[in-house]
């Protein structure tokens, strides 16, 4: 939330943008009264009256080592997921995908220029990856995030490129070199032929993943799910065995949502 969306705003209403924002500073790492007042672009007297109110209703918690997101939130992001129908949904699906693969299983929906993970079943197998529910990943950057971008056109393709390339660099634990344009289009068509996609690292070094798009009544891609572990348990002959099976959920996921297509 910027602070020209606030100043937008009715008076009655902007000091309520303006604790969202430090909120949405807060979850993204911003921990002491100086960086939220630099996210949110207010003074630090202000800045401190909206944090000692929103510590005070629990959206916040103040501990040595900085603010954090408080109970309240947790309370509320529990209730919000309760109440999408498409996890109730889906749950069905991906556990017996989970019970069939003993792998990682994610479901996610586009934020915008991210997939947002809504939804996971971890693998029976002991390995743990990073992913969580309530992470927010470069579309570009995930298999997931490919199957949410199939429909779109090769320019779309590119401008979601560019903008996971930008937010990678600097980031650890990722491959040095990250696949070329022309080689990335070329997997994209690919995969937007056969419905599906994978991620061969480049979210995570060492974890591939399998992955195909969830559509609604209408044909439209309103989430994905996708299989994912280890390179040991994942060569690429068994994302090619995964990938009907991947492919088939994700259809019955989207048989429950209305979907009528092949």
């Amino acid at each position: 939330m910027t602070q020209d969306k606030n100043k937008e705003a009715p008076l009655g209403a902007q000091a309520l943008f303006r604790g969202l924002a430090v909120i949405d500073a807060v979850s993204q790492g911003a921990d002491s009264l100086a960086a939220i007042g630099s996210v949110i672009g207010c003074t630090r007297s202000t800045t401190h009256r909206l944090v000692a109110a929103l510590v005070q209703a629990d959206y916040l918690r103040s501990e040595a080592q900085g603010y954090r997101l408080g109970p309240r939130l947790i309370e509320l992001g529990y209730k919000a997921r309760a109440e999408m129908p498409l996890i109730k949904l889906a749950r069905p699906h991906l556990q017996r995908l989970a019970d069939l693969t003993q792998d990682t299983i994610h479901l996610g929906v586009r934020e915008s220029g991210d997939v947002l993970y809504i939804d996971k079943l971890a693998s029976t197998r002991g390995l743990e990856m990073r992913s969580r529910i309530g992470l927010r990943m470069p579309l570009a950057l995930t298999g997931i995030g490919k199957s949410l971008m199939l429909d779109l056109p090769a320019t779309e393709w590119r401008k979601l490129y560019d903008e996971g390339l930008q937010r990678r660099a600097g980031q650890s634990g990722l491959r040095e070199e990250f696949t070329p344009w022309h080689e990335y289009h070329t997997q994209m068509a690919e995969y937007a032929a056969g419905g599906f996609s994978f991620d061969l690292e480049e979210n995570e070094l060492g974890v591939r993943c399998v992955a195909a798009p969830v559509r609604d009544a209408g044909g439209e891609i309103v989430a994905a799910l996708s299989v994912a572990s280890a390179i040991p348990y994942m060569p690429e002959s068994r994302l090619e065995e995964l990938r009907p099976l991947v492919i088939r959920c994700a259809a019955h996921v989207s048989a429950e949502l209305g979907w009528r297509g092949r």
